[in-house]
C-alpha cells in the first residue's frame, strides 16, 4: 500500500508545517501548489481544474486539502473548488485530510464542540457547511475517506496569511503597534502553526478519525491583552499594543475587502470565541501541545529572519 502523503496547497502556512511533520515522521511527500514549490519532492499543479487535482493526487494514500480560494471568493469558488479535489482524492483511492475552521457553527453561547449544529447564516459560514457535506456525504457514500480537522485563528512560523500574523510580530519587532482584530479583553482559542500540522497528520494516520470532524488541539484560551503581553515581553523595546475596534474595520474595510469581510464573522471578536477539543485528545491521546510563550518567541524569531 501507499505510503505517498501528498499536501496541497503546500506553500500556504499550514501546508508548509503539515510538510515539515510529515517528513519529520519519515513519511514519503509531495508537495503541491500552483506555484512557487522547488525540488525533488515538490509538483506544481493547478488544482481547481479536474486535471490538476488527478495529477496531483495520483498514487497518494493521503492528500491533506490545506489550499483554499483567496478568503473574499469562498461563497463563490470554495463548493466547486472542493468538487475538484474530491475528484482527485477518489481517482486516487486516497484517504482526504480537510483543513478546516469553525465558521460552520454561527455565533453560539459557550465552548464550541463538533456536535454544535451547522448555524451559520453569513456567506462565508455558508460556505464552509456545504463543503464540509461535500466532503462527509463523499465519506459516506463510499467513494474516499475523509476527516476534517477543525482550527481556530493561528499564528506560528510562516504564518503571514493570519489576522495573527504580520500585523502582530512584524509590527512588534519594528517597534511599531501590535494590533489584534477584535475586543482585547474576550478569551479567543488561538493555535499555533506546527500543533495544528501534528494533528492533522495524526488524523491522516489514523483510522479511527474517519467519517467525522475534530477541533485541533490548542493552548488554553488567551485575551487580545494577553497574548500581545506575551509578545511585547519577548520582542523587547516595549512596542505599543492595540484592538482593532468594529468601527476602525468598517473603516478600513472600504478601501481593503478583505478587512471588510472580517464583519461578516465579528461574533468570533467580540465574545469569547472557545473551540473544546476534548474529543481530540480523549481518542488519540496524550496530546501535548506548544505553550504560548514558547510559540511566541518561535514565531519572532522566523519574523526577524523573514523581514517583510
Amino acid at each position: 500500500m501507499s505510503d505517498l502523503h501528498v499536501v496541497l496547497g503546500a506553500t500556504g502556512g499550514i501546508g508548509a508545517a503539515v510538510v515539515a511533520e510529515l517528513t519529520a515522521r519519515g513519511h514519503r511527500v509531495r508537495a503541491v501548489s500552483r506555484s512557487g514549490a522547488t525540488g525533488p519532492h515538490t509538483l506544481r499543479a493547478d488544482v481547481t481544474t479536474t486535471d490538476g487535482a488527478i495529477a496531483a493526487c495520483r498514487d497518494a494514500a493521503v492528500v491533506y486539502q490545506c489550499a483554499q480560494p483567496p478568503y473574499v471568493r469562498w461563497a463563490a469558488e470554495f463548493a466547486d473548488f472542493t468538487r475538484t479535489v474530491l475528484a482527485g482524492v477518489e481517482a486516487a483511492k486516497a484517504k482526504l485530510v480537510m483543513a478546516d475552521n469553525l465558521y460552520v457553527y454561527g455565533p453560539t453561547d459557550g465552548p464550541m464542540t463538533e456536535d454544535l449544529p451547522h448555524a451559520a447564516t453569513n456567506p462565508k459560514g455558508r460556505a464552509r457547511t456545504e463543503v464540509d457535506r461535500l466532503i462527509l456525504d463523499a465519506h459516506r457514500s463510499g467513494r474516499i475517506r475523509a476527516s476534517l480537522g477543525r482550527v481556530s485563528d493561528y499564528y506560528g512560523p510562516g504564518g503571514v496569511n493570519t489576522t495573527i500574523g504580520p500585523t502582530v510580530f512584524a509590527a512588534a519587532l519594528a517597534g511599531k503597534t501590535a494590533r489584534w482584530v477584535g475586543d482585547l479583553d474576550q478569551p479567543h482559542t488561538v493555535a499555533y502553526l506546527p500543533d495544528i500540522a501534528a494533528a492533522l497528520v495524526t488524523l491522516g494516520e489514523r483510522a479511527e478519525a474517519d467519517g467525522r470532524a475534530w477541533h485541533l488541539p490548542a493552548a488554553e484560551p488567551v485575551t487580545g491583552r494577553e497574548f500581545l503581553g506575551l509578545v511585547r515581553a519577548a520582542a523587547g523595546g516595549r512596542p505599543r499594543i492595540a484592538g482593532l475596534g468594529r468601527g476602525a474595520q468598517r473603516l478600513i474595510g472600504l478601501f481593503n475587502p478583505t478587512v471588510r469581510a472580517l464583519g461578516e464573522t465579528w461574533y468570533q471578536r467580540d465574545r469569547p470565541f472557545i473551540a473544546d477539543d476534548s474529543a481530540f485528545r480523549r481518542a488519540f491521546g496524550p496530546v501535548k501541545v506548544t505553550p504560548h510563550a514558547d510559540g511566541i518567541a518561535a514565531t519572532l524569531d522566523w519574523y526577524r529572519h523573514h523581514p517583510a
